[in-house]
């Protein structure tokens, strides 16, 4: 076995150093199943850990991407190697022994997947010290609980990403040991038959190929899905497919019209062609709510069956979402049985087994479908996605899935890939561990493993958000929803002044930003000033609704003086309120770049423009009511001694 050197030229002290001494396993995400300590001299090292010329590829790009950000020294290729790597044949999938000992660093394992689980796991092992690094002596055994563990990720409701980011998601991903990644797409695939749905900077043939052999460098598989049911709007709204619907130019593309299948047929086609050689292709059909049939259930069939005999020649298992299912469980009986059912639900629930046993009992394969509940929040809801991932995927666990597939989604075209990050690496660390993630070590334990720094602050950051989101609290009351309302609307107003304690949601966000003022981690700093940006969203949030109630006190206050002997009381409470609204206008100003710039980092460019229109639409209605209060003061109290209600000066209906 080749041995870690420790000679006097390299080795600064045989002592047992603290920070290895003191090496914790709950800060590795996920977590092995098995650590066990060995007894041996703790080295602390100046020179780079060599390696073998046969190292898995990319495997030493992300444990070099992850040396140079800590200031540690990259992997050497060089004879001899610190690291021996052994690959038994037969044994558990993904099963490896990492051994760190005297005698060096030693992996057994299955197979190359299991070879880079492990130095996924070497990679959080080493710790920057004075003088250089270390590594723990330990033993590890390990092997994941499901076999799938798939991130899927929206890149059809407007955040596109760009070819960069795509491979800097798969990155993290993989490090994660997630080796699934599928992308969900509607219309967003150039596909040559029909040229004018895709939009203007689309994924091509050739960059989905590009992304298919970038992820199989990291052992993650590269998962399709194209819907071919419902979601289809954006076909739909073309004039040379509107009738393809009922009405024309909604939802769902007609199983009943043969022009259904001379579109969808070329798009798969060509999907299928340049995404060759994945393991599954999904092909939605979630949510057919528009789909009217004396039989429905025969007619959803019918249409799967169909969908999945274009995609069969390029040799990938199928798979639908499970909601028509589980409405109607007869479709199992009439759909291909190699049909992978993706079961998702994104509640609290107290157990999800129904589900799982209603589609196992059928015979098929699934994999249970937890959400990140990112749509349509200013950050993930944190609390709900946790006890939603938690609750499902050990249900998962219990019945043996197939896997996990982990939902990214982004309805309202606004919310930021670089905020999912935290429920993501929840999602990975519960398929893989046998046992439920410990949630009250979790925020340092992802603050290690992601943004490589034990640094309190970045765990504190992320425990404020889990508690803005349950101040936040109600389901229906999306955060970016509040974050556009009316602040004076009174009815909005009154109910998240009411229910909401707007004091401590601000005090939360601004400790926060308190606390990453400045800071920097070494490994994605851009993720963290996602956090902050969060954090100043949810703290102008909490001032909005502030805004709305001050304004109209201090212009109520302004009436009441009308008549007296001096103008002062009237001009100064106007003044405040439009002063107020000046201020809303600036909230907004200031966060607008900022969004830019966290969208500019990930996403394509075509989509931008509909979100920066609210913050436009936002300014400019803050300047219009500041205006309006100033008419009020100069047209109605000046000249006439009067003030209209508030309600009325901003010219808001009651």
């Amino acid at each position: 076995m080749l041995r870690l050197l420790a000679t006097a030229t390299f080795l600064l002290s045989l002592a047992w150093s603290p920070a290895a001494a003191a090496f914790d396993p709950s800060v590795l995400v996920p977590q092995p199943q098995r650590v066990s300590a060995l007894t041996c001299a703790v080295q602390i090292y100046a020179r780079p850990l060599r390696i073998d010329a046969r190292f898995d590829s990319g495997a030493r790009e992300l444990i070099d991407e992850r040396l140079r950000a800590l200031g540690i020294p990259p992997l050497q290729i060089a004879s001899p190697a610190d690291v021996a790597i052994h690959v038994q044949s037969g044994g558990a999938r993904e099963h490896y022994r990492l051994t760190i000992s005297n005698g060096g660093v030693a992996i057994t394992a299955s197979g190359a997947e299991g070879t880079f689980d492990a130095a996924m796991t070497l990679a959080q092992l080493v710790r920057r010290v004075r003088g250089g690094y270390t590594l723990p002596c330990v033993q590890i055994d390990d092997a994941p609980a499901l076999r799938w563990r798939i991130v899927s990720d929206d890149i059809s409701r407007g955040p596109l990403p760009t070819m960069r980011y795509f491979q800097e998601r798969i990155r993290g991903l993989a490090a994660l040991k997630i080796n699934g990644y599928s992308i969900y797409m509607e219309h967003v695939f150039a596909d040559a038959a029909h040229p004018l749905v895709a939009p203007a900077d689309p994924i091509t043939p050739a960059q989905l190929r590009e992304l298919r052999d970038y992820a199989a460098r990291f052992h993650v598989a590269l998962v399709p899905e194209q819907q071919t049911l419902a979601h289809m709007h954006e076909t739909l709204r073309w004039e040379q497919f509107g009738a393809l619907s009922t009405p024309p130019h909604a939802w769902l593309l007609s199983p009943a019209n043969a022009v259904t299948y001379a579109y969808l047929t070329p798009l798969l086609r060509a999907i299928g062609a340049a995404a060759g050689g994945v393991p599954f292709f999904h092909l939605g059909s979630d949510e057919p709510l528009e789909l009217r049939s004396a039989n429905v259930a025969k007619v959803f069939a019918a249409h799967v069956t169909r969908v999945e005999s274009i995609i069969r020649p390029f040799g990938a298992r199928p798979m639908i979402w499970d909601d028509a299912i589980q409405q109607n469980p007869s479709i199992l009986g009439m759909i291909p049985k190699d049909t992978v059912i993706v079961d998702f639900h994104y509640g609290r629930e107290t157990s999800f087994a129904g589900y799982i046993s209603r589609i196992s009992s059928a015979g098929f394969e699934q994999m249970v479908s937890p959400g990140a509940n990112n749509w349509n929040e200013i950050y993930p809801r944190l609390d709900l996605a946790f006890d939603n991932v938690a609750r499902f995927v050990a249900d998962g666990r219990n019945a043996h899935v197939l896997g996990m597939f982990m939902t990214v989604w982004h309805d309202d075209g606004e919310s930021l890939y670089e905020a999912t990050w935290y429920p993501i690496a929840f999602a990975a660390a519960s398929a893989w561990q046998r046992h439920d993630v410990d949630r009250s070590r979790f925020p340092t334990a992802f603050a290690a493993e992601f943004f490589g720094t034990q640094d309190p602050r970045y765990a504190r950051s992320l425990e404020r958000l889990s508690a803005i989101d349950v101040n936040l609290g109600a389901d229906d009351d999306p955060s970016d929803y509040l974050f556009w309302s009316d602040p004076f609307d009174a009815q909005i107003g009154d109910r998240i002044r009411s229910s909401v304690d707007v004091d401590k949601l601000r005090l939360d966000a601004e400790s926060i930003l308190s606390d990453l003022h400045g800071a920097t981690p070494p490994l994605h700093a851009n993720a963290a000033r996602v956090i902050a940006l969060a954090a100043r969203r949810y703290d102008a949030l909490g001032r909005r609704f502030e805004i709305g109630a001050e304004a109209k006190r201090y212009y109520d206050d302004a009436r009441t003086h009308i008549g007296e002997s001096s103008d002062s009381p009237v001009y100064r409470g106007l003044n405040l309120a439009k002063y107020l609204c000046w201020e809303l206008r600036d909230d907004l100003l200031a966060i607008e770049p900022l969004y830019r710039e966290a969208w500019t980092y990930e996403s394509r460019q075509a989509a931008l423009g509909a979100v920066l229109t609210r913050f436009h639409l936002g300014e400019q209605q803050a300047i219009v009511d500041a205006d309006r209060l100033n008419e009020a003061e100069r047209e109605d109290y000046a000249r006439r001694k009067a003030l209209p209600e508030f309600e009325n000066a901003l010219r808001r209906s009651h």
